[in-house]
Formats: structure tokens, C-alpha cells, sequence
């Protein structure tokens, strides 16, 4: 079985490859003659966008060995936090920066914020006996709200007729970072449950939790959850499919109960046509085939970058990150961008420069 723990070495392998192919040669189909830009690039942010991020920018070094990504994954709060404080040269958020954010990282003329992906959030449990469960929104609603306490509860009943459920108490796992990923889940909730939005004030990356226990990135939480026998909690889709870990069916908005997965999250997209920084919502979306727990992960980048070399990079790297490098995240449970949303990314990279001088035309 591949465990979370597991999960974490492959990352570690994969970065520790990353950063010895570019001190080794360039044979294997590297081109470091392409006009791309060159440099050592760092970011930080979403635990969302983890896995494909280090697949990809190990394809892409090996593919440009003069280019290197030093990518720490340690949630869209801090990603956001460091990029505003100047020490990353990128960050990553599974939810727009607003205002009051861009504002502090220099207002709107200074960045530009790229959709790089479509992921979705896994209800994970742990009940060895229970191969199905089912959830709606009230009762995924009543279990965050300590309403529903107990996994014979009769609201979880009601829902899974024939399955035998535990006559035990239900323990959850829940971020205690600032997380883009809950923000997704805290934006279905909103839209679900009156009172889940009058008691934590609605959709945040941060928010003073009902009940459940903290943990610091989907690794954990995903951990949290795999150890201990009862429990529940929300990871993104990769992190649960790597582990193994059974995950819920959600009854979505049109009455289906669909498991999370990139099916559900591209129909779910396909609801939202006109994804922008502003108007990025997807979550609880009305068709048969839609995933309600699902959205999109952006990275943050500067408009003027001083370095041209390095500048030259970061906006090469992503415009193949939102083209071709789609391809690094269907095996990890990420949903290629939309065309729309993919034209989106591009024209926003059009804005970047590069030692004064636009890099794409």
C-alpha cells in the first residue's frame, strides 16, 4: 500500500532528481540552447498543487537544464506571505489574492495571478468496514459543525442503507494553515449550509473551526486521517488516491452521488465559463456528472521581473506548465485546464517583463 509517508519520499526523490539533473548533462533531449531564460527559481505556496509541481518541473529541467525550481510546499497563506515579502520569486494559492492581499504585495500593476491547474478536495475516511459511504451536504455540514458526532448517526444512516456503520465517535481532521484547499471546502459549505457561513463567516483560507483536530498541509491531514481509526477530513484528490485511502461520495447540486475525480472536477468547470481572478468558483456546481468540491490553483507572479534571465524563466516555465505540461497531471488526479481558462493563463503572461522588455508577444 502507498502511504502518505511514501507519498512525502517520492516528493523528496523527485526534487532531489530535480536539482542533480541540472548539475548533470545535457543529453537525454536537454535543450539548454532554447531561448527560454536561465536561473534557479523559487517558490512557495499551495500543498494542493505539490505532486504535480515537482513531477513537472523535473520534466521541465530535464527538458531545460538551465533552469532550475526550488519549490517549498507550504500552503497558499504562506506561499502568499512570502511572495509579499519579496523572498520567492512565484507563489502559489488554490484561491485568488484579493484586495487587501495585492495591496500589500504591491497593488494590481505589480503582479499577475496564473490559473496552472484544476484540482478537486477528497472527503478522505477511515472506517475498514465501509468500502461506500455516501454523504450529502447536511450531513458533511453537520459533521463540521459537531452536530453529527457519531458515525451511526441517523442522518449517515438514512443515506447508506445496507452498510454497517460503527457505533463510534467521528473524528475530524482539518487544516490548521492558511490553506487554499480549505478555502474550496469552506466555499461549498457557505454555499450549503446558512449556518456554516453565520458561525466561521463564510469562504477563507483561515477560520476558527467548530471542532476536529489541526494539521499543516494536505500530507498531514491525509496522515491524520490514515492513523487514526474514525476519522475524517478533506485532502486534495492526489494526496488520497497515492495513499489508498477510501473517500466519500458527495451528492452533488443535480441529486448524484459522485466520488471525487477529474471527470467531476472538468464538468464541474465546464459551469463557469468565464474563470478570472474574481470569479473563480466552482464548487457546488448543478450537472449530473459535477464534483461539488472542486476549483482551480493559481500561481502569483510579478508583471516586471529586474533579471531578465531569470524573469525570461519563470514566465517560459509556467506557459509550458499551462500548455503542454497539462499532460504531468492526469496521472496525479489533476483535471487539464480548460481551453478558455488556458487562453486566460496565457494572456496574463503576456503581461510579464523581463529586464523592461515584454517576454511573450
Amino acid at each position: 500500500m502507498f502511504r502518505v509517508g511514501s507519498l512525502r519520499q517520492t516528493l523528496t526523490l523527485v526534487a532531489a532528481a530535480t536539482m542533480l539533473a541540472a548539475c548533470g548533462s545535457t543529453n537525454d533531449g536537454g535543450n539548454p540552447a532554447a531561448d527560454v531564460g536561465s536561473g534557479s527559481l523559487t517558490g512557495a505556496g499551495s500543498t494542493f498543487d505539490a505532486p504535480l509541481f515537482q513531477r513537472a518541473f523535473f520534466d521541465y529541467n530535464a527538458k531545460y537544464p538551465q533552469v532550475t525550481v526550488n519549490y517549498q510546499s507550504v500552503g497558499s497563506g504562506a506561499g502568499i506571505a512570502q511572495f509579499q515579502a519579496n523572498t520567492v520569486d512565484f507563489g502559489a494559492t488554490d484561491v485568488p489574492m484579493g484586495s487587501a492581499d495585492i495591496t500589500k504585495a504591491g497593488g494590481p500593476d505589480a503582479l499577475t495571478q496564473v490559473p496552472v491547474t484544476l484540482g478537486v478536495v477528497a472527503i478522505a475516511y477511515n472506517l475498514p468496514n465501509v468500502q461506500k459511504l455516501q454523504l450529502d451536504s447536511s450531513t458533511l455540514a453537520g459533521i463540521f459543525l459537531d452536530h453529527i458526532t457519531n458515525w451511526n448517526d441517523p442522518a449517515i444512516a438514512a443515506l447508506n442503507s445496507g452498510v454497517s456503520l460503527p457505533n463510534q465517535k467521528i473524528t475530524l481532521f482539518h487544516r490548521s494553515d492558511g490553506s487554499g484547499t480549505t478555502y474550496i471546502l469552506t466555499d461549498y459549505l457557505s454555499k450549503i449550509s446558512d449556518e456554516w457561513k453565520m458561525t466561521t463567516g463564510g469562504p477563507a483560507k483561515s477560520i476558527k473551526w467548530p471542532t476536529g483536530q489541526g494539521a499543516s498541509g494536505n500530507q498531514a491531514v491525509a496522515q491524520g486521517v490514515q492513523s487514526t481509526a474514525g476519522a475524517i477530513g478533506y485532502v486534495e484528490l492526489a494526496y488520497a488516491v497515492q495513499a489508498h485511502m477510501p473517500i466519500a461520495f458527495m451528492k452533488n447540486a443535480a441529486g448524484s452521488y459522485v466520488q471525487a475525480s477529474v471527470t467531476g472536477a472538468t464538468a464541474a468547470a465546464g459551469t463557469n465559463p468565464n474563470v478570472s481572478a474574481t470569479n473563480f468558483s466552482i464548487t457546488n456546481s448543478n450537472c449530473a456528472q459535477c464534483y461539488p468540491i472542486a476549483g482551480y490553483s493559481w500561481v502569483i507572479l510579478r508583471t516586471s521581473y529586474s533579471d531578465a534571465s531569470k524573469g525570461k524563466a519563470v514566465v517560459n516555465l509556467f506557459k509550458w506548465l499551462v500548455t503542454d505540461g497539462q499532460s504531468d497531471g492526469q496521472s496525479l488526479q489533476y483535471a487539464p485546464l480548460p481551453s478558455a481558462v488556458q487562453q486566460l493563463a496565457i494572456t496574463n503572461l503576456k503581461t510579464i517583463k523581463a529586464g523592461g522588455t515584454a517576454v511573450l508577444s
